[in-house]
């Protein structure tokens, strides 16, 4: 079943400000709260396909991807976002929880489903770093080591924040359960709200006494070299999510993710447009008016090519399969050639004696016959 589009989802337009996003989502999450719906497995559906739309629409690099790509742009590792329909409840309540907490509504508090509170657990922050490739690498796929300033678990206490040998006990404010509840009155009539315990940060538990090298936080500054396997077809911009990557997050959390940011190298002869390659290639008159074979450049290395005798400039020779493949997918661009003819600025005296005998050929005199005539409609649709 094809995926609903995320703007119809929050009945948003595509213009719409982060702020008419933030309020749109936070709409359907009142409408479709779980605790404001008990037993509804729609309306649950409802609640997770609002939290993917918010997750991908709030962030400005995810919606531009989006846009640009739709649904393809933004699913799955390889674009750095997540479905959804694959979130716990706790996930949701976790990234997003303050957006309705003013109406009411608590993690799984609320409407009396305080029963369903968790402890909660942290994620670490997601990382970005800019990795550069040649057309060649992007062409072929490549495999990446970079290293990496990073939060990583703490070996002294394994992550823990604990020091070794000492113990953890409940918190006395939430009696281990990470939240505390209470009752206020709002114009939907008397809520019950649960929010993060102020004394632990929602972990419920306190350590005794603490890692000396860490301090209690569970992770320290270090440096990690990550391996990445980068696939063939990627773009300038385009964003890769090695999940888990990230920093480490404090005391046995999610580790964030690391997030790849694409950058692309200039080629020395060929520009990139989409998956095809383009080439400018100069001959000579004598090329143009007898024909040869010459040599140009490809991302694989140097291939021989047959100008015809007769060939005029702006022609365009194309090349299939020598472009750059589809990222995840299947075919490959081309390589166009575009022809030029290089007509020399100063002659000598001998070549051009031999170019005003030449003249008086009739041979030489363009024959309108034989004139493309979609040059005319080019130049009146630029002039117009």
């Amino acid at each position: 079943m094809a995926k609903r589009d995320f703007y119809e989802i929050l009945d948003v337009s595509k213009n719409a400000t982060q702020e008419e996003i933030k309020k749109a989502y936070r709409k359907q999450a009142i409408k479709f709260h779980p605790d404001k719906n008990p037993g509804d497995k729609q309306a649950e559906e409802n609640f997770k396909e609002a939290a993917e739309a918010y997750e991908i629409l709030s962030d400005s690099q995810k919606r531009a991807r989006y846009d640009q790509f739709g649904h393809a742009g933004v699913s799955g590792n390889g674009a750095g976002g997540f479905s959804g329909h694959n979130m716990t409840m706790e996930d949701i309540f976790s990234q997003f929880g303050d957006i309705f907490s003013d109406f009411g509504f608590g993690g799984f508090g609320g409407f009396g489903g305080g029963s369903r509170t968790s402890r909660r657990t942290t994620k670490g922050s997601n990382l970005r770093v800019k990795v550069k490739l040649t057309l060649q690498e992007i062409a072929n796929g490549v495999e990446k080591k970079i290293k990496v300033n990073k939060y990583v678990s703490c070996d002294a206490c394994n992550g823990t924040g604990a020091r070794q040998g000492s113990s953890y006990s409940n918190c006395s404010t939430c009696h281990g359960s990470g939240h505390v509840t209470r009752i206020s009155n709002t114009f939907l009539g008397q809520m019950q709200t649960t929010q993060t315990c102020p004394s632990c940060g929602g972990e419920g538990k306190i350590i005794s006494e603490k890692c000396t090298k860490c301090h209690g936080e569970g992770i320290v500054k270090d440096q990690e070299i990550i391996s990445i396997k980068i696939p063939a077809g990627v773009g300038e911009g385009m964003q890769l999510n090695v999940s888990g990557k990230g920093n480490a997050a404090r005391r046995g959390g999610i580790n964030g993710d690391l997030l790849i940011i694409i950058e692309e190298e200039k080629h020395p002869e060929l520009v990139r447009d989409g998956n095809d390659l383009l080439y400018g290639l100069f001959i000579s008159i004598s090329q143009a008016i007898l024909g040869d074979t010459v040599e140009i450049p490809t991302i694989d290395g140097k291939v021989k090519i047959k100008i015809e005798a007769g060939t005029q400039p702006g022609r365009i020779l194309r090349l299939r399969g020598k472009g750059l493949p589809e990222i995840n997918g299947y075919g490959k661009g081309d390589l166009l050639v575009s022809i030029n003819v290089w007509i020399p600025k100063s002659l000598t005296k001998e070549e051009k004696r031999i170019f005003e005998k030449l003249q008086e050929s009739p041979n030489l005199v363009p024959d309108m016959r034989d004139v493309d005539k979609s040059f005319f409609e080019k130049m009146k649709n630029y002039f117009e």
